[in-house]
């Protein structure tokens, strides 16, 4: 019985040859691959009959809706909307889209908070991108004066995070 990434291989080694079509028997498995407009895939145990495979279009892969982003109170919008508005003050942007994280783990403190003093590349929050863990740093000295998103809030590419007073 061949395993799952030895099939995947077979796969990847069809595709890059000039064979049109493939089959394999062992022990009452069979496997057919062939190669037509697309990649069509039967995987058959004995006990079911074979079936041709007729130039079936591949799959349409469906995204998942995107999830609404977490909305702050009226007060914290106006809040926040004030300090922004503030040009003496440092922005440490998201560079990518993801979900923010505050801390390192659940049970861990925040990595800043307002008050906080901050040096060039420390870390600021944490950024998740597709199951990826991105560190943030600040990109000046200073003061941390605002957070301005919640943990866990979704974020988009180049949206503000924390408002730094600059030393």
């Amino acid at each position: 019985m061949l395993k799952i990434q030895e099939i995947r291989e077979l796969i990847k080694l069809i595709d890059k040859s000039s064979i049109n079509e493939f089959k394999y028997e062992n022990d009452g498995s069979k496997i057919v691959l062939k190669k037509n407009a697309g990649t069509a895939v039967s995987y058959q145990t004995e006990e079911v009959p074979v079936q041709p495979v007729v130039n079936q279009a591949p799959p349409a892969i469906e995204s998942a809706p995107a999830a609404e982003p977490v909305k702050a109170s009226p007060e914290v919008q106006q809040e926040s909307k004030a300090a922004e508005e503030d040009s003496s003050l440092h922005k440490v942007v998201s560079p990518m889209v993801g979900t923010f994280y505050a801390a390192s783990s659940p049970d861990d403190g925040p990595f800043v908070k307002p008050g906080d003093q901050v040096s060039k590349d420390s870390i600021v929050c944490i950024i998740e991108a597709m199951k990826l863990f991105n560190e943030i740093e600040s990109e000046v000295n200073g003061e941390i004066v605002k957070v301005l998103v919640e943990n866990g809030q979704l974020v988009e590419y180049g949206q503000p995070l924390f408002l730094v007073k600059a030393e």
